[in-house]
């Protein structure tokens, strides 16, 4: 089954994109993090982020739902709204520690090549919507955007770049370059290559 984690700065029109995919029959998975923020504001937790185990909460959403696609999607490529390695650079851009737990988590998926060797970095468009979980300036995102980077490159991942554009320009670089992993391809080498049927793609 091969698995895609999508990353970048909050912002960036990544959710979008997975919006994209999923409406064009791909199996997604949601972001932990906007999740677990919700619903510390839910219960009056205003700074959820500034509570110890924050990361620790984050990384147990994450892996609950990477069981649940593992258990439920036979060989379907599935796409994550990122990975426990976005969990590490959240820490390291916090100036948190990282926890026993993170740390042995985000060496067994690259040990296990769980994502595969690259990962889809959505570039930042130049600007930040606000949410209720999404409190970030613009600087801080840019700077966000650079700590994903470098976290993923130590660890040895490729970056397949998602420039910014239309969302349809963007969903269909993803899913061509999807395909060309998924055969064995180089992404980079293949930009001709046309986009997936809406479905599924195996190997």
């Amino acid at each position: 089954m091969p698995w895609y984690a999508l990353t970048g700065a909050p912002g960036s029109g990544k959710t979008a994109i997975l919006r994209q995919l999923e409406q064009d029959g791909f199996m997604v998975v949601e972001e932990a993090a906007t999740d677990v923020i919700a619903l510390a504001h839910a219960i009056g937790e205003a700074e959820p982020w500034a509570i110890p185990g924050f990361t620790d909460r984050i990384l147990a959403l994450q892996l609950r739902r990477e069981q649940l696609a593992a258990a439920g999607n036979g060989l379907a490529t599935v796409f994550f709204d990122r990975s426990p390695v976005c969990t590490l650079a959240l820490c390291h851009f916090l100036g948190q520690p990282v926890s026993p737990l993170l740390a042995a988590e985000v060496e067994r998926a690259v040990a296990e090549r769980r994502y595969g060797q690259a990962v889809f970095f959505v570039r930042g468009q130049g600007f930040v919507t606000p949410t209720a979980a999404r409190r970030i300036s613009l600087a801080d995102a840019a700077a966000f955007e650079k700590v994903h980077e470098e976290t993923y490159r130590e660890l040895g991942f490729r970056l397949v770049e998602v420039a910014p554009g239309p969302l349809a320009d963007r969903a269909g670089a993803v899913k061509r370059a999807a395909l060309a992993l998924t055969r064995g391809l180089d992404p980079l080498a293949a930009p001709s290559m046309p986009g997936p049927a809406a479905h599924a793609v195996q190997d």
